[in-house]
């Protein structure tokens, strides 16, 4: 029997599979002025101009529908960190006319800091708790996992516009290679790191930080490294964690899609460490 909550999510929680019963609604990619959905866009070219875009609402109002239709007695809906985009407030629009009751999840972060609120919700609607328990349990994974990354260039987070307080190193951008967090649902800068591989090794030393490696009372710990174009790295980081985190339950590499490699850039290296469930 089918969980009665259903889990709505989007596709910049970038999960390495998709479980049973997970509906992804797709932001857009807009090439040359051509809107497509993340993961079906044409190849982009050096010169392109491309932004992104949220869903419009009415595409979560018939996944939403869906779901309901289907026998779901609820939808827990979470979504990258609405200072980053409007994708939650266009879940909200739509759950405001949903035929019953939604809880749209602001996860306040993106990738696998999405993601594993998303994994946290489906095992919660799984065990069959109710609607409120899934939705908080999905908050309490957000509020719990954190995520750092390097960036080769602050260029094309500059261009996005989603720099934020991380604009007060572009004038030094040439010489540094910066560590970036989310945090509060944006982007912050850490530390600045004159190498890529200090800047990678500062990485790994952060994410064990978190793991709280060492310490008493040392929880179990899901952990994702993320790239673009940047596997070769990210497999070596992966490795290494590996042999550092006594209570690793989980480890992923994955790669990022186009609506993040398009403030990122190539070569940008994430980390996730959020609790194990």
């Amino acid at each position: 029997m089918p969980p009665s909550v259903a889990i709505v999510t989007d596709s910049t929680a970038y999960l390495p599979a998709v479980p049973p019963g997970v509906t992804v609604v797709p932001l857009q990619v807009i090439v040359g002025g051509r809107p497509y959905d993340e993961g079906t866009q044409a190849g982009i070219g050096e010169w392109t101009p491309v932004t992104t875009s949220r869903p419009a609402p009415h595409r979560f109002a018939e996944v939403y529908a869906e779901a309901f239709s289907s026998g779901a007695s609820g939808v827990v809906s979470v979504h990258l960190s609405g200072d980053l985009s409007g994708t939650a407030e266009a879940a909200r629009l739509a759950a405001a006319e949903a035929a019953g009751p939604v809880e749209v999840v602001d996860s306040r972060s993106i990738a696998m800091g999405l993601g594993f609120p998303v994994l946290a919700a489906v095992r919660a609607a799984g065990a069959g708790r109710t609607l409120e328990e899934v939705a908080t349990i999905a908050r309490t994974s957000a509020a719990r996992t954190q995520t750092y990354f390097y960036v080769d260039t602050l260029e094309y987070l500059r261009r996005g516009g989603r720099i934020g307080a991380a604009a007060t190193l572009v004038g030094s951008a040439l010489a540094i290679k910066p560590l970036l967090r989310i945090d509060g649902g944006r982007i912050v800068p850490l530390e600045k790191v004159r190498t890529a591989a200090r800047a990678i090794a500062r990485l790994e030393d952060l994410a064990v930080a978190a793991a709280g490696f060492g310490a008493a009372g040392e929880e179990p710990v899901d952990v994702a490294v993320q790239h673009l174009s940047a596997q070769g790295r990210a497999e070596a980081l992966a490795e290494r964690l590996a042999k550092r985190l006594r209570k690793l339950v989980r480890l992923s590499v994955v790669e990022v899609g186009a609506v993040i490699g398009v403030h990122v850039g190539p070569g940008a290296l994430g980390i996730t460490v959020s609790p194990s469930s």
